[in-house]
């Protein structure tokens, strides 16, 4: 290969490596898994009002972040499953609506944050080290 040929081939190498990154995939909406003991009907009450607070926050469901629920329809044997199948789905956070929720999320994982809403006793079920409360300013108290 001649030399004017060697610099031509490697000049359009090095002029598409650019192109290359401006190729890359959109990045990954965070998902939120819901897990709710109750049936959507019942649940719908106390969590209908989670996408109009995000909407409010600036934060599009589907757009911004993606929500995946699971009901157990009031039946708690139930959760553990439901707990599994949104493992498997990678979100970054599971929100259990109840004591056995969290602890069916916690069986379940112990790479994804739970948050556990509605918790009786959460360190004596070892959900958490202890328990610390908190001011509305945010501070400990």
């Amino acid at each position: 290969m001649r030399r004017r040929e060697f610099i031509t081939l490697l000049g359009g190498t090095a002029a598409a490596w650019p192109c290359n990154g401006l190729a890359q995939s959109p990045p990954k909406r965070p998902l939120i898994g819901l897990l709710l003991s109750s049936s959507k009907a019942e649940g719908a009450r106390y969590y209908s009002g989670f996408p109009l607070g995000m909407r409010e926050l600036g934060y599009l469901e589907g757009r911004q972040y993606g929500l995946e629920d699971r009901y157990a329809d009031g039946d708690g044997s139930r959760l553990p499953l439901l707990a599994e199948e949104l493992v498997r789905l990678k979100p970054d956070v599971i929100v259990a609506a109840t004591t056995p929720g969290t602890l069916a999320a916690k069986q379940a994982t112990a790479s994804i944050p739970i948050i556990g809403v509605n918790l009786t006793d959460p360190v004596g079920f070892g959900l958490v080290a202890s328990a610390i409360s908190w001011s509305s300013a945010g501070t400990p108290t």
